[in-house]
């Protein structure tokens, strides 16, 4: 039977801390890559299709984290695993001979993400209510410089590495839970991504999925996500702010 708009509005109101995924959700990593690529080869002579590039990037995220959560890799950091995925990339695209020193920067472009155009805004009206960190698994240190770098303003850097554990599996979540001092039912994940809200949800989680659907470009349709999976779906970090304060004051 589905929850009552009372039920729901009393669930939303225990809320304490929001944990946000990052890549997609907070910041448009698509978009800043094809950037970073663009400006980096044209100062090496080098052309391509960055947006392409970008995807191709991306495209062994997954994968990587997966061979981590399964053992066929030990584990190593969202840094170290993107400059895994960054060699093989370099060499389908036929990139130049590049020095040591310029592909690290090029890895670290991951450290320079830019924001959603309602990812402050959002975020800052959130904060005024609520703890507000991350929980990515990303590494602490390349969360840490795109916080700086984009003018993040969390209250606190959570990160995969803390726990040894890339989400979804369980021990991010709970993790996050117990190191910000609340209860699992009083932290809601923030996400892009279904798949990570809803192994939050099966801990007990409140979930909030907000739309980005130019995450992986144009045209592109959202995840799909059954009507009331989770407790708040919004169009941006503005419009989560709106539905949690409104619920807040009912």
């Amino acid at each position: 039977m589905p929850a009552s708009p009372s039920d729901s509005s009393q669930r939303l109101a225990q809320i304490k801390a929001l944990t946000f995924d990052v890549f997609g959700t907070a910041v448009d990593w698509r978009g800043s890559i094809a950037r970073e690529g663009e400006e980096f080869g044209a100062k090496r002579g080098w052309t391509a299709d960055w947006e392409r590039f970008a995807d191709a990037w991306r495209a062994g995220y997954r994968p990587g984290m997966k061979d981590v959560r399964t053992g066929k890799l030990p584990w190593m950091s969202i840094d170290a695993l993107h400059r895994r995925i960054l060699n093989q990339v370099l060499r389908d695209f036929r990139a130049p001979a590049l020095a040591e020193v310029d592909i690290d920067h090029l890895n670290r472009a991951w450290h320079r993400l830019a924001p959603w155009p309602d990812t402050l805004a959002g975020l800052a009206r959130l904060k005024s209510r609520y703890v507000i960190a991350t929980l990515s698994n990303g590494n602490i240190a390349l969360l840490t410089n795109m916080a700086k770098h984009a003018g993040l303003p969390w209250d606190c850097i959570l990160s995969a590495e803390l726990f040894v554990r890339y989400k979804p599996d369980p021990e991010t979540y709970r993790g996050a839970a117990r190191l910000l001092g609340v209860g699992i039912e009083q932290m809601m994940m923030v996400a892009a991504h279904p798949d990570d809200l809803r192994a939050a949800r099966a801990l007990g989680c409140r979930t909030a999925f907000v739309k980005r659907p130019l995450e992986y470009g144009p045209g592109r349709a959202l995840p799909p996500f059954n009507d009331g999976e989770f407790d708040i779906v919004a169009d941006d970090f503005i419009d989560l702010a709106r539905q949690l304060i409104t619920a807040l004051e009912q």
